[in-house]
């Protein structure tokens, strides 16, 4: 049986409720007061992880900090922290640690936390990358759109997942444009683009203006409030959301029924599994980069797979051809913390006709 753990931690402090439902009355400061002083935990037991070829359990590991937390406190501390919770994981038994959430960004994403633990670590960004872009080419397919010919933006290119998805997508897209805060970092990227595949990318840090232009756009900043707002996206638009927190704000949903916002990154696990904690997926699903660190115990490739800001291709598509082989897949659609049918998807896709034919008209 092989053997791994998962770090998690409270997006926000009411995720810390999820846990813990008597702190339900309590306020998000107080909570944030608490939890800084609580060591890290086991949190569940996973089990029931069989793919065609083996088996695995694991841990949930908590970290009790908010994403606010880990970018606001001193990052020495907060290491220490993760540290710890690696530490947490080692004894348990887990020969692999996966990190989620902020617990992947903080400091060098990973390297010091691999540096101070004698297991592997992996950040799990190979695989939600893979999903992230698999799952938006199926959402394009079903809305009509020809990915291939669509204006497509990554938003936060020059994190590691972004600059990945940036340059995987260069390969198969015509039109492709690249924002981020930092011009300089985008220049670079966009020429190492061009030197690779011959693919001339837009640059921009205005935000706004490359939203309002795209046909697809991939989200993956670390910023810690939602950046996309109903007003920035265009009928018709798809927007997969693979940051956590999520940059897509709640109105999107309110108010726009005629764009599609998935999830990126959500993978039905194989075998009858039971995660022992409600993170608000349905049975048998979970995270790409959780994933990730189930597949490479199950491959029993227990090595610090995606560490630091620099991700390859080759992880990519390694990743990719191990999931396959342990029985992974992409769990259709998500929105929101649920569920997206086909023909919901034909709705927005409907609405997005009428809204366009409205806007040509002149009618608001």
């Amino acid at each position: 049986m092989e053997k791994f753990a998962f770090i998690v931690h409270p997006i926000t402090a009411r995720d810390f409720c999820r846990k813990f439902p008597f702190a339900r009355n309590w306020s998000d400061g107080f909570i944030e007061s608490i939890t800084r002083f609580i060591p890290p935990f086991k949190v569940s037991h996973i089990t029931g992880i069989n793919s065609p070829v083996n088996q695995a359990e694991g841990w949930f590991v908590g970290c009790p900090l908010t994403s606010n937390q880990m970018v606001s406190m001193p990052e020495e501390v907060v290491l220490k922290k993760i540290i710890k919770a690696g530490k947490v994981a080692e004894k348990l038994g887990a020969k692999i640690v996966g990190l989620g959430a902020f617990t992947s960004v903080v400091g060098d994403a990973g390297v010091t936390i691999a540096k101070n633990l004698n297991i592997a670590v992996t950040t799990g960004n190979s695989y939600t990358v893979a999903t992230a872009i698999e799952g938006t080419a199926e959402a394009a397919k079903i809305m009509g759109l020809d990915m291939s010919k669509a204006n497509v933006l990554v938003l936060g290119a020059t994190g590691s997942i972004g600059a990945a998805c940036a340059q995987i997508l260069s390969r198969k897209v015509r039109y492709l444009t690249l924002a981020a805060r930092n011009e300089a970092k985008l220049e670079k990227l966009a020429s190492q683009i061009f030197k690779t595949t011959g693919l001339a990318v837009k640059v921009t840090a205005n935000t706004k203006a490359a939203l309002k232009a795209a046909d697809i756009v991939i989200a993956v900043t670390s910023a810690v409030d939602s950046i996309i707002e109903p007003e920035d996206l265009k009928p018709g638009a798809i927007v997969c959301d693979v940051a956590r927190p999520r940059n897509v704000s709640k109105r999107v949903a309110e108010m726009r029924n005629d764009v599609l916002v998935i999830e990126g990154g959500v993978v039905e696990v194989p075998g009858d599994v039971n995660f022992g904690l409600n993170f608000g997926f349905p049975q048998r699903t979970a995270y790409a980069c959780m994933a990730e660190t189930m597949i490479l115990a199950l491959e029993q490739r227990y090595e610090n797979f995606t560490l630091g800001r620099e991700l390859t291709i080759k992880q990519v598509e390694t990743i990719s051809q191990l999931a396959r082989k342990h029985g992974f897949k992409l769990a259709g659609f998500r929105s929101f913390e649920r569920a997206v049918a086909p023909e919901e998807i034909l709705r927005i896709k409907n609405n997005a006709v009428a809204r366009s034919s409205q806007l040509a008209l002149g009618i608001h």
